[in-house]
């Protein structure tokens, strides 16, 4: 009798171990949200300056300190226009919403361009690293540009930037380079978590700290082809930034309910991805 009801123990705790399993697999609803990086290295990530090859990370420009991304100067004399990117090697993403905590510190290293003071930002739908040429300035993308405060004046974040790209604002061709948004200004060294919502080359939507602050269309290239996709980059453009979170949601994924993956938040379709 004891054997029987031990045996009676350990298949009603198989079968609830197996209910709970099944129910964690099967979650909808549940944001799948992927930590792009991992506070350790650039496991998955190239750089990009200009004058160097994809790849060669000269004078220690990125580096990981203390569980951060960092972009540095302290190695430099002085800037000489070397504008660097670190690219995501996964992608290219078309779907997605991409959170990113920065801030600014210290000072900007000397010879960089006034305009570049305690500026920054996120590139995305961007070609690949190694498609970029050697003495390339930036890739071909739309940037969400990061701006902090110079310590009295109003300077929005979050604004949009146009490297080779346009974009339709309510409606009107925008081929103007930086275009405002109409977020707070941060001043000093706070951290600020910036959001992105892209859908393809229909919709792009700028959030600060949760705010919305920008919205546009029609994501093109300078000739009218649409941006569809591309790769995601973090910029250095003289001023020393810290970078502690990069998150990624995909929306794109299997939208057929009876798939095992199925996600409600899914905006475009991968039949392909479907699980059965």
């Amino acid at each position: 009798m004891k054997i029987y009801r031990t045996y009676q123990t350990l298949l009603a705790a198989m079968l609830v171990a197996t209910a709970c399993t099944a129910t964690a697999v099967n979650k909808p609803a549940k944001e799948d949200w992927v930590d792009l990086f991992n506070g350790k290295d650039f496991s998955n990530w190239t750089v990009k300056l200009k004058g160097y090859p994809a790849g060669e990370n000269a004078f220690d420009t990125f580096r990981v300190t203390d569980g951060l991304l960092q972009a540095r100067y302290d190695k430099y004399e002085t800037f000489g226009k070397t504008f660097g990117h670190i690219f995501l090697n996964s992608g290219p993403y078309s779907h997605y919403k991409l959170r990113v905590e920065y801030r600014f510190v210290g000072e900007q290293v000397k010879g960089g361009e006034a305009w570049a003071l305690r500026n920054n930002g996120i590139m995305f739908h961007t070609q690949s690293s190694q498609s970029m040429g050697v003495d390339q300035d930036f890739p071909l993308s739309m940037e969400y540009q990061l701006l902090g405060g110079n310590g009295k004046d109003a300077r929005t974040t979050g604004n949009l930037c146009t490297p080779s790209t346009q974009v339709v604002i309510k409606g009107e061709l925008r081929k103007d380079h930086c275009i405002s948004s109409t977020s707070d200004t941060f001043h000093g060294d706070q951290w600020v978590t910036a959001e992105l919502v892209v859908h393809g080359s229909e919709l792009a939507q700028h959030f600060i700290n949760g705010k919305l602050v920008f919205e546009y269309n029609g994501l093109q290239k300078d000739d009218g082809t649409p941006l569809e996709q591309g790769f995601i980059a973090l910029q250095a453009e003289s001023h020393p930034t810290d970078f502690r979170s990069v998150r990624l949601l995909n929306l794109k994924g299997c939208m057929d309910k009876k798939a095992k993956n199925y996600k409600s938040y899914f905006v475009k379709e991968d039949a392909k991805a479907c699980k059965y």
